[in-house]
């Protein structure tokens, strides 16, 4: 007798989901993102200083058994500084990759099912967005609205969708001519349901995997635009800004101001980028 297996949704979650607990890189990325999570939702609870509270007369101190990162110009706990901006930066940059995903995916659905002259006109705007660089149309922006953490988000989040919507374009461009799209449209199903309900859901791995790599761009875009001076706002922890309040001090020899907010920054980065390496192979297993 032969058995026929049926390779149904569920059991292609577990053969996901299986994968990635396989996936060295998945794991590693994921516990560095944890760690940081739990600092943003906790650090200050456990922080052996206050990240706000100047002490002049013990500015610049070296890395020691009292302050592990050593202090910064105003006699800062650099340690406590780390810990605590983690939260402004894994605040602003999930939300502007929410903001950007939810904007790519509209536009990319609609411009790969309706091609003609939405494809047209969407596509000569994106392209238009695109020939700007990032930094200069996000410093307008600012400019225009005011510096404060919605703003940045509404940035970051409009400039990134328009990229997003690319990755989208793509996908939607394949799935169209598929025969499940065809039988939905004999049967009279509207646009939005076929855009939304039917295509939608396979080409949420793209998404995925696209959403995840921008949540690292946009950590780099959030510390640069802190870096430039229009970002965050001081007294703010957040490690693009205390980069650029102490990249002086490096001249300086006072190494330590800088190096830790360096390394946090690239640490999650990096966690970032291996969570989507692991997601990526998993998904295209």
């Amino acid at each position: 007798m032969t058995h026929v297996y049926i390779d149904t949704p569920s059991s292609r979650h577990q053969e996901v989901f299986a994968a990635l607990f396989r996936s060295g890189p998945f794991l590693i990325g994921t516990a560095i993102i944890f760690f940081w999570a739990v600092c943003a939702a906790f650090g200050q609870q456990f922080v052996p200083y206050d990240p706000l509270a100047q002490d002049i007369l013990n500015a610049l101190g070296p890395p020691s058994a009292e302050h592990w990162f050593g202090t910064d110009q105003l006699g800062r706990d650099i340690f406590s500084r780390v810990i605590a901006g983690s939260r402004d930066i894994l605040t602003v940059a999930p939300l502007a990759t929410i903001l950007a995903t939810i904007i790519g995916t509209v536009l990319g659905l609609l411009t790969g099912y309706f091609r003609g002259i939405v494809d047209d006109v969407f596509s000569r705007l994106i392209e238009a967005k695109m020939a700007i660089p990032g930094v200069i149309v996000a410093l307008l922006a600012i400019v225009a609205l005011g510096t404060s953490e919605m703003t940045v988000i509404l940035v970051i989040g409009l400039s990134f969708g328009t990229n997003m919507s690319r990755t989208v374009r793509s996908a939607v461009l394949s799935e169209r001519e598929l025969e499940y799209v065809a039988a939905a449209t004999l049967r009279r199903e509207s646009a939005v349901h076929i855009m939304f309900v039917e295509i939608l859901p396979n080409i949420l791995p793209p998404i995925l995997v696209e959403s995840t790599m921008r949540v690292g761009y946009a950590i780099f875009a959030v510390a640069t635009l802190s870096f430039i001076g229009f970002g965050l706002q001081p007294p703010s922890p957040d490690w693009g800004l205390s980069i650029s309040t102490n990249y002086a001090m490096i001249g300086g020899g006072y190494w330590w101001t800088v190096l830790f907010d360096a390394l946090a920054i690239a640490s999650l980065v990096i966690g970032i980028n291996l969570m989507a390496d692991g997601l990526y192979g998993a998904l295209d297993a």
